[in-house]
């Protein structure tokens, strides 16, 4: 099959295929009115567990994951653990993530010599991670057209090769998908900076950016302010922006505990989603036994894709009108407020209801939830951030939680949800293309390295000079690049032009045969499993999507024995590549400890790492905005004033936004099914309102042709997908990626953060011929 059919692509008059398994059968679609999580979330395990063919060691590995005391950290999403020690604080989409790592099944040499890279492109995305795990490092031979085996001192010593040969630093790229450790993380950081580049892009890049960005320039800090335990102690949480009961499964429990105190739970997301209904917590079994579900929400709000900055500035708009505001907090921690009112003055109802979507009197509802709460949460996450104007609306996010005093009091802030355990920690760590002067002294001075200065290379900047070739070499340290990233034939066309890409990968995947003239396989272990150095079991650390930093430890025996662990991998490369180096890498294998000991001179709140990481639920690391200290230029709060985005759906265009299905975790899909949407057999799939499907004379399950039209006026289109009638606003439309990545150009991306507009694309939608 071509490149164009494997990526969910198709070809005019075909029905287009997805990345999972292709499962027989017709694709259905029903209303899913059963509580999230419950029994249905406990029969997907079951089915997991068997599926497996490890039963007995998944179950044992469950009772481990995100426990304090020798347990791992969950690999799937950054919720916090429990910290009152809940024994079984998990999820079915963790479960799933960790017994897919944990399967019996082995990609090893024999794999590669009986199939070539071309068979392999022809296999389906679910089908190469079901190949199993990866047990020894491979370098691609283009006279065989195979992966053949290669010992880990000779592909160091070809990554080497390759990296010395550069004319500069910056034709070097090191990518970072959220799963790397934080010792991991810094070493990765430390090597391309003693290298002498900051071309460091990574996940962030593509989902968060934006957060880190808004909030640092409101109140100073990249990270967002509650805990868990603000959570337990608001009187009204917003969830804007995700389907909490697929991407962040465990904030079930948190919802449904502020629902029996009686907190206001909104939901804001263009889509009715399970996660706002009802649940059934797996680990009380008493609701279990009885079937009795909880709520999970009292108001659906549901804004046009890109109108969450027109909603929040209506709700402060009432605010002010009704001057509900704590003007002791404004007067003593806050800037601009007369400014922000001025503008909220000057905008009309007739722009903030056509900008947003949503009616005056709903707003107004709206409003009156948050003047009543004293205490107020608000969450987002990817549904936010990836669109053109993500930036200001997350500043107007926290313009709205200034203005009531909600940032610095228990119960109340701004709350971003990370969507992959520790993307958070890597940016802590020192993955940043934009690096902070004052990091960059500490490193140089704890590491006696000249670490470079300018900027570096974000991924969209990647993609493009990867595509003119000023960038050479691309090391992927986790994740599946090929498929995360936007415009998918752009990015296959920018790695085959490298002359080598390295991934250090647990699983085969497409950035294994999208590659450059040389290519490297370098398998790890993962995080269920023991890493074992010079010194003895070690212990790794992640920071979750609060800013609590714990540690993690592997229990189970690697896939393979041949296998290394990331920072051993990284120490390899870093070796060949710099053989002058002064820095002791071989030292910092041999016990973590080691490298932690050098983060704490380097990373705030990192002091005396060693210690408090190994405390039960670890540390948290200091929020000075939490204490209502702004590190703003100003030293305060500041409030900003962009104005309104305007609205240009013209020539019958609909705004799209991809999303996850429920069984699947990022690139990464199990099956093609989404229970929550109530869709069975199908991912190459358009949600669409009924009338739109009525004006273009569609009927369910039509096939059709989707053209996004890009800022430059350039198109690109996907054939054979079926429509599939859905609860959303007129005008808006939803599928899956990384199946629609091809729909987003590499050149639409938000210049307020760099990001690609994944959920925020013009689309034009036909019948199929």
């Amino acid at each position: 099959m071509t490149d164009e059919e494997l990526r969910g692509q198709g070809s005019p008059g075909s029905p287009a295929r997805g990345c999972g398994p292709g499962m027989p059968g017709e694709p259905s679609q029903q209303d899913y009115t059963h509580p999230s999580a419950g029994w249905g979330a406990a029969r997907s395990v079951g089915q997991v567990l068997m599926r497996s063919r490890e039963p007995i060691a998944g179950a044992r590995a469950m009772l481990r994951m995100n426990q304090e005391r020798n347990g791992f950290d969950c690999p799937g999403c950054a919720w916090p653990d429990d910290p009152n020690g809940l024994h079984l604080d998990l999820c079915e989409n963790g479960i799933k993530h960790v017994t897919w790592e944990m399967t019996g099944k082995r990609a090893d040499p024999a794999f590669f010599a009986a199939h070539t890279v071309t068979e392999l492109s022809g296999w389906s995305d679910f089908d190469l991670e079901n190949a199993g795990r990866l047990t020894e490092p491979m370098r691609y031979d283009a006279t065989s057209d195979h992966y053949v085996p290669v010992s880990w001192d000779e592909a160091f010593a070809l990554a080497g090769r390759h990296v010395q040969a550069l004319d500069s630093p910056n034709q070097a790229a090191f990518y970072t998908s959220g799963r790397l450790s934080n010792e991991a993380t810094f070493l990765y950081q430390l090597w391309a900076r003693e290298l002498g580049t900051n071309n460091l892009p990574d996940c962030s890049n593509m989902c968060h950016e934006a957060s880190g960005r808004a909030l640092q320039a409101s109140i100073g800090t990249g990270k967002g302010t509650v805990t868990i335990t603000d959570w337990e102690q608001a009187d009204s949480i917003w969830v804007m922006g995700v389907n909490a009961a697929s991407n962040a499964p465990r904030m079930l429990t948190a919802l449904s505990d502020a629902y029996k105190r009686g907190c206001g739970i909104v939901h804001i997301n263009p889509l009715i989603e399970v996660a706002s209904r009802r649940t059934i917590v797996p680990h009380e079994f008493v609701a279990m036994g009885t079937f009795r579900s909880t709520p999970t929400g009292t108001m659906d709000i549901q804004p046009r894709i890109g109108g969450d900055l027109a909603l929040m500035r209506g709700v402060a708009k009432v605010v002010l009108e009704k001057d509900a505001v704590d003007h002791e907090f404004l007067n003593r921690y806050a800037t601009g407020l007369d400014d922000y009112r001025a503008v909220c003055a000057a905008t009309s109802w007739d722009e903030i209801t056509a900008s947003s979507g949503v009616d005056e009197d709903t707003i107004r509802r709206l409003a009156d939830v948050y003047i009543a709460s004293e205490r107020t949460i608000i969450s987002w996450c990817l549904g936010v951030t990836q669109q053109e104007h993500a930036v200001d609306t997350i500043r107007e996010i926290t313009n709205l939680l200034l203005l009531r005093g909600n940032i610095g009091k228990p119960g109340a802030g701004p709350s971003p949800i990370r969507g992959h355990s520790n993307v958070q920690g890597n940016r802590t760590c020192g993955i940043d293309h934009r690096p902070k002067p004052e990091f960059l002294d500490r490193l140089a001075a704890a590491c006696g390295i000249n670490p470079p200065r300018e900027h570096g290379l974000d991924t969209v900047g990647v993609l493009k000079a990867m595509t003119e070739g000023s960038v050479r070499v691309f090391v992927g340290m986790g994740g599946n690049f090929a498929m995360a990233a936007p415009d998918t034939s752009y990015t296959f066309a920018a790695l085959r032009k490298c002359a080598l890409t390295v991934q250090v990968s647990t699983k085969l995947n497409r950035s294994h045969l999208v590659h450059g003239t040389d290519a490297l396989i370098l398998p790890c272990i993962g995080r269920t499993e023991t890493d074992i150095q010079a010194s003895g079991p070690q212990v790794i650390t992640v920071e979750d999507s609060m800013s609590m930093v714990h540690a993690s430890r592997g229990r189970r025996r690697p896939a393979a024995p041949s296998l290394l662990s990331e920072p051993a991998i990284i120490a390899g490369l870093a070796r060949a590549s710099l053989p002058s180096s002064g820095t002791p890498w071989q030292a910092y294998v041999e016990n973590y400890d080691r490298i932690r000991d050098t983060m704490g001179q380097v990373l705030d709140g990192f002091e005396d790492v060693n210690r408090l990481a190994r405390q039960p639920h670890g540390f948290r690391l200091r929020q000075p905005a939490r204490e209502r200290v702004f590190l703003t230029p100003s030293g305060l709060a500041e409030l900003s004033s962009a104005p309104l985005p305007s609205v240009d759906l013209s020539g019958g265009l609909l705004m799209l936004g991809t999303m996850r299905s429920h069984d699947q975790w990022n690139t990464t899909i199990y099956s093609d099914n989404d229970r929550y949407r109530g869709l069975r057999n199908l991912r190459t799939v358009i949600f669409m309102n009924r009338d739109d499907m009525g004006r273009l004379g569609l009927s369910e399950f039509d096939h059709v042709d989707i053209t996004s039209v890009a800022k430059d006026g350039s198109e690109r289109s996907v054939y054979g997908y079926r429509a599939v009638g859905y609860d959303i606003p007129a005008g808006n439309a939803a599928g899956y990626m990384p199946e629609m990545n091809i729909l987003c150009p590499a050149g639409d991306y938000s210049e307020q953060s760099g990001q690609p507009l994944m959920k925020h694309l013009r689309v034009r939608v036909t019948p199929a011929p």
